[in-house]
Formats: C-alpha cells, structure tokens, sequence
C-alpha cells in the first residue's frame, strides 16, 4: 500500500499496518494470525498510534462521552477507527471525533462495566477486542 501518509495525522500514520492485519485475519482467521494482529495494534500503541473516537455529550454532565454502539446480541462496545476513511465508511450522522490515544482508550474500556470492548474499524476492518484481547495488547493479562 502507498498511501500519502503527509497528509495523515502524525498519531495516524503507521494504522494502515493495523489494517493490514486485520484483512489478512478477516480472510483466514486462525489464533496464530489474531496474535499477529493483536502484536501488531501493541505496536502500533507503543509507537504512540491513536485511534479516532466518536463523541456525544453526557446526559448527566457537561462532559463527553466516548460514543458506543451495540451489537446484535444487545452488547454495547467503543467504536474506534483508524482513519478517517474508515469513519466515513460507515455513512450515518456527523459525529464529533476526536483523536486518542490507543493505550489510554484500552485501559479506559477495562474500567467501564457497560461495555464488553472496543470494535476498531466496524464497517470495514474489523476487530473486536474484548477486555481479554484489550488485556492481552497491555500486557496486563493472566496467563
């Protein structure tokens, strides 16, 4: 892929890889090509990759909250991107994004009881990383 990476911002260059590694687990899905893209996302997030987030305002306050998005067995998951091509893709209202961090977002999801993970890239490349998966790219898991 030759992607022009000067336009992309500095926390974004470098995900194409992330995506790269998830299509190739999306066209054979095996545990030894999920570890290489979960090595892959660590990578990424100890290179200080970020991820795009959606936003909406908080009911209860005046701050935000990262947008969820629910599953068809009625789970609520963070949605997450790599890109903004990948945000566009999924065509539905404007949303307010936002860049993070991927090792604070990941930390932040093992806290929240609400949700079950963060989905990266839901209409295209995706992955779901439950809070094992999320653990397993920290490092914080049991073994």
């Amino acid at each position: 892929m030759n992607k022009d990476n000067s336009k992309v911002d500095k926390g974004l260059q470098g995900n194409e890889k992330i995506e790269e590694a998830i299509a190739t687990l999306q066209s054979q899905s095996t545990p030894e090509l999920l570890a290489h893209a979960l090595t892959v996302i660590r990578r990424r997030m100890k290179e200080q990759g970020q991820l795009i987030i959606a936003v909406e305002p908080s009911p209860l306050s005046n701050e935000m909250n990262v947008q969820a998005g629910k599953t068809s067995d009625g789970k609520n998951w963070w949605v997450a991107f790599t890109g903004f091509d990948e945000e566009l893709k999924g065509g539905d209202s404007v949303k307010s994004t936002f860049l993070t961090d991927m090792d604070k977002l990941f930390q932040s999801a093992l806290t929240v009881d609400e949700i079950e993970g963060v989905i990266i890239n839901p209409w295209n490349r995706t992955i779901m990383l439950n809070k094992r998966l999320i653990s397993i790219i920290l490092g914080t898991a049991d073994n």
